[in-house]
């Protein structure tokens, strides 16, 4: 079995920073790729970073030089530390992992977390 929870979500004014963590658990031989997504109400869910196990970053245009995606191999955790949060990030931001397991490691997986609510507003 395997499971991944997001956690950090909340209420920020807007400049003030937030950061999210994801946590992948269970027979997990090996994580490929980590990427955060976030959807607002009515609208698409869009990509707006990723991290690969290299370590090798891709983020939307919207996000660039204000969010920064890391990761913990050792702990199966990725993290998206938001800086200069603006109003039009309000949305649910939701964890995707592609990963392989323990019992089928030649097979590749994604799994999706439930999300975490962040709101920036005054």
């Amino acid at each position: 079995q395997v499971q991944v929870e997001e956690s950090g979500g909340g209420l920020v004014q807007p400049g003030g920073s937030l950061r999210l963590s994801c946590a992948a658990s269970g027979s997990i031989f090996s994580i490929y790729v980590m990427g955060w997504y976030r959807q607002a109400p009515g609208t698409q869910r869009e990509l707006i970073a990723s991290i690969t196990s290299g370590g090798l970053t891709n983020y939307a245009e919207s996000v660039k030089g204000r969010f920064t995606v890391s990761r913990d191999n050792a702990k199966n955790t990725m993290y998206l530390q938001m800086n200069s949060l603006k109003p039009e990030d309000t949305a649910v931001y939701y964890c995707k992992t592609t990963l392989s397991t323990s019992a089928n490691m030649g097979r590749r997986y994604y799994y999706w977390g439930q999300g975490t609510q962040v709101t920036v507003s005054s």
